[in-house]
C-alpha cells in the first residue's frame, strides 16, 4: 500500500511538473528538458537556455533555411505568452534578434507549429552560419521558462512540410505587437493580440521580457 501511494504521489508530481513546462519539438532542442527522458541537471527556470551550455559535445544542431525555418512547440498551459529570439554564432550568449514582434499569445494545450519564422531583412547570415533559437514562455503564474535549439543556416534546407508541421486542434496564436496609440496591425489576416486584462503578475513578467528582448535593455 505504501509503495502504491508513493508511486501515485510521484506520478502526480510528475504530472504537475510536465504541465508547468514546455518542449521544443523542432528544431531539435539543445537538450531534453521535458518528459521522462529529460536531463535532471537542467531546469527550464534558468535563463537563457534552461542551464544547458552551448558547447555540448555531439550536441543537436539542425540545418535550417536561410530565409527562416519551422518551429514546433509542445505547450502544456491553457494559454501561454511566447517569445522567440535568435542569436548568431556557435556558442551564443546574446539572443539579440526577436522573431515574434515581440511575442505571441497562444491558447490551447498541445502542439503549436509555425511553418516559417520571418527573419530580419538585414540578418548577416550565409550558408553554413550557425546560430541558436531561444524560446521563452510565460504562463498564468507569471514565471518565465526557457529552452534553446541550435541551428546551422543552409541554402538547401527547407521548412517542415504541411504533413510534418501540424498544430493540435484548439491550439492557436496571435501576435502581440508594441505599437503607438494611432497604429494598428495585422498578422496573417488576424488582428494582433492585446495585453488588456492580463494578470498583473504576468503583465510584469511580460513587460520585463519585452524590454529585454525588444529594446535591448538589461534588467
Amino acid at each position: 500500500m505504501a509503495s502504491a501511494a508513493l508511486t501515485a504521489l510521484a506520478l502526480l508530481a510528475w504530472g504537475q511538473l510536465a504541465h508547468a513546462h514546455f518542449g521544443i519539438d523542432y528544431p531539435a532542442p539543445r537538450a531534453v528538458t521535458l518528459g521522462p527522458g529529460r536531463n535532471e541537471s537542467y531546469s527550464q527556470w534558468e535563463n537563457p537556455c534552461a542551464g544547458v551550455p552551448g558547447n555540448l559535445p555531439n550536441g543537436n544542431r539542425t540545418d535550417w533555411p536561410l530565409a527562416g525555418g519551422s518551429l514546433k512547440l509542445d505547450l502544456r498551459h491553457p494559454w501561454t505568452y511566447i517569445f522567440v529570439n535568435l542569436g548568431l554564432g556557435a556558442d551564443v550568449s546574446n539572443f539579440n534578434y526577436t522573431l515574434t514582434k515581440p511575442f505571441w499569445n497562444s491558447t490551447g494545450n498541445g502542439t503549436l507549429c509555425v511553418s516559417q519564422l520571418t527573419l530580419p531583412a538585414d540578418l548577416p547570415v550565409s550558408d553554413g552560419s550557425q546560430g541558436s533559437l531561444q524560446v521563452v514562455t510565460v504562463g498564468d503564474d507569471g514565471n518565465a521558462l526557457y529552452n534553446c535549439a541550435d541551428i546551422t543556416f543552409r541554402a538547401n534546407a527547407d521548412p517542415l512540410s504541411a504533413e510534418e508541421c501540424t498544430t493540435s486542434p484548439g491550439v492557436s496564436f496571435t501576435v502581440v505587437e508594441v505599437q503607438n496609440d494611432d497604429e494598428s496591425s495585422q498578422h496573417d489576416g488576424s488582428s494582433a493580440g492585446s495585453i488588456n486584462g492580463m494578470n498583473p503578475v504576468v503583465l510584469s513578467s511580460v513587460a520585463a521580457l519585452t524590454i529585454v528582448f525588444v529594446f535591448g535593455l538589461n534588467l
